[in-house]
């Protein structure tokens, strides 16, 4: 084969497609549907996050920086997440803070942006995984709708 002829990866391909397509599912889901809270203490002192990643191992969130923050989510900290479906009922997860940094977004707001393991050992993370499932299955087989009648499967 000559040099000038590319060869596609149609596999690879894919893959990029489903993960794009879960990335934005994500959004979507994260900024209208699910919401999430964290709380801290003993106190009960909690922060509103913003949930931006989601897999099987773990998750990327922010919450709007301020020093109280930064003190508060230090490696290694576990963290108890609420994932709220509706007003009055949350999964409860807890994640380990394996990284944090600074991030400014397009409006100069500033963040903090973490990332953290959950602990795959409470039983309500049976709950969390189907869901995280769910958003691994959707990406792969959602079809986007152009008004078709019949609905082909790949």
């Amino acid at each position: 084969m000559s040099d000038d002829k590319k060869v596609v990866d149609f596999s690879e391909k894919r893959k990029q497609s489903i993960e794009q397509k879960r990335r934005s599912f994500e959004r979507v889901v994260f900024q209208e549907f699910l919401g999430v809270e964290t709380v801290i203490d003993d106190q009960g002192a909690g922060f509103e996050v913003k949930l931006l990643d989601i897999s099987g191992e773990g998750c990327q969130f922010q919450v709007p920086f301020t020093m109280k923050a930064k003190n508060q989510f230090k490696s290694d900290t576990e963290v108890t997440m609420k994932l709220f479906f509706t007003k009055g009922t949350y999964i409860p997860a807890v994640v380990t803070v394996r990284h944090a940094s600074e991030y400014i977004d397009q409006d100069g707001n500033a963040w903090l942006r973490l990332g953290g393991e959950f602990d795959t050992s409470l039983p309500s993370f049976k709950a969390l995984a189907s869901f995280i499932n769910f958003i691994y299955q959707y990406a792969e087989y959602s079809c986007l709708d152009r008004g078709e009648s019949k609905v082909y499967f790949l």
